[in-house]
């Protein structure tokens, strides 16, 4: 079946793809489809997220060929700007190193590209986790202590509440299976499309150097902090990533509150 996708903007403008993060649906881009009207947009649902909860399992693979497939059938001349964050920012590389020429300009927020120390050691327990927080996962005050700890803000509570009620054990343990595993691909080296890639600057360090492996391995990448600002920075400040998106994809000057990545 078809992932969910939520299309919207004139018939003939260029046309924007949003990947989202892991373990949320497509609305986490809602404030950049709307503040980016004057262009075509396709957010899809990933597989096992959202309204493709029951397109399963995620793997890499399988979702970055399906937003390959998605671009080339529907976005204005089979090319699109890519914008992803997180999980989405990982798939945003991986369709740099598998299928670039669908790629017009890339945005890549986020998306980390090293062993995350001890986590492999939670892979064989996810399920038993899981059975644990599951009697807790509806909690409200469960659900905003998450969003606190990511950085949603309260407003978008209801949408979180309605992912957390659709995840499923199975759906985790796959989704941090691949996460955690991503690494970059040797062929990035060849792959010359304009790439920004960014992060928050109240990150951890092991994103902000995944943010330097992405420069080091695409040619023509610049990096960039967003200043006092965490994971899901859209969300905290849609203006400024709204501002970057329209800055980076036209060719523009990049917003100066951005930070340059040393």
């Amino acid at each position: 079946m078809a992932l969910y996708v939520n299309e919207s903007g004139p018939a003939t403008a260029p046309t924007i793809v949003f990947l989202h993060g892991g373990g949320i649906g497509g609305w986490m881009w809602n404030p950049q489809v709307e503040r980016l009207s004057d262009y075509h947009r396709l957010v899809p649902d990933l597989p096992e997220h959202g309204q493709s909860a029951g397109e399963a399992p995620f793997t890499m693979n399988d979702a970055t060929a399906r937003v390959a497939e998605l671009i080339r059938t529907r976005a204005h001349g089979e090319r699109a700007h890519v914008v992803g964050l997180s999980l989405g920012a990982q798939m945003t590389a991986h369709l740099l190193a598998t299928a670039p020429e669908v790629v017009d300009h890339a945005i890549i927020s986020s998306a980390l590209t090293r062993p995350f120390p001890g986590m492999s050691l939670l892979y064989p327990s996810v399920n038993w986790m899981y059975k644990m927080y599951r009697p807790f996962k509806d909690a409200a005050w469960l659900i905003r202590a998450n969003m606190q700890s990511s950085g949603i803000p309260e407003q978008y509570f209801a949408e979180v509440r309605e992912d957390t009620r659709l995840l499923t054990a199975d759906a985790l343990a796959h989704v941090l299976n691949e996460n955690m595993r991503f690494r970059l691909s040797t062929v990035l080296s060849k792959v010359n499309t304009p790439t920004l890639v960014l992060a928050g600057q109240k990150e951890y360090s092991l994103m902000h150097q995944s943010a330097r492996d992405l420069v080091t391995a695409l040619p023509n990448a610049k990096a960039f902090l967003a200043p006092k600002l965490g994971h899901i920075w859209n969300l905290q400040a849609p203006e400024l990533f709204t501002r970057t998106v329209r800055a980076w994809i036209t060719d523009q000057p990049l917003p100066q509150e951005l930070l340059a990545l040393k």
